[in-house]
């Protein structure tokens, strides 16, 4: 059996240049977007842990530089969902469509590629 016989469908499409491309794309914003999370967060447990002093300053009454580090994670983890879900309507779900349009009707997995968007962009 040659590899295109044991090959299915979705490793055929998995490996087409669309795919790669939208995870390609996917990845640029989410590995970033993460990472940047988590060194915001991280730096948040570790001045709790380790600079009890500067966390327990009082900025206004009883409000602490330590409470509204804790409420930035909040307001921080609300922008990256709001900043992700704006992107991917922007960015990303034409060409997701598009993709998954090619995949239903067979033209991907027989070999032919998708057409661009009809609005010239790359996205």
């Amino acid at each position: 059996m040659s590899q295109s016989q044991t090959e299915t469908d979705y490793q055929r499409v998995q490996r087409s240049p669309e795919f790669q491309d939208l995870r390609r794309r996917f990845r640029n914003f989410v590995f970033p977007m993460t990472a940047l999370f988590l060194a915001w967060y991280f730096l948040y447990v570790l001045l709790a842990n380790y600079a009890h002093g500067f966390m327990s300053q009082r900025v206004v009454g009883t409000i602490t530089v330590g409470l509204l580090f804790g409420l930035g994670q909040f307001v921080s983890t609300f922008a990256i969902t709001m900043a992700y879900a704006r992107w991917a309507n922007q960015k990303q779900d034409a060409v997701a469509e598009n993709l998954r349009e090619h995949i239903e009707s067979g033209a991907l997995i027989e070999g032919s590629a998708p057409a661009r968007p009809s609005d010239g962009s790359r996205a």
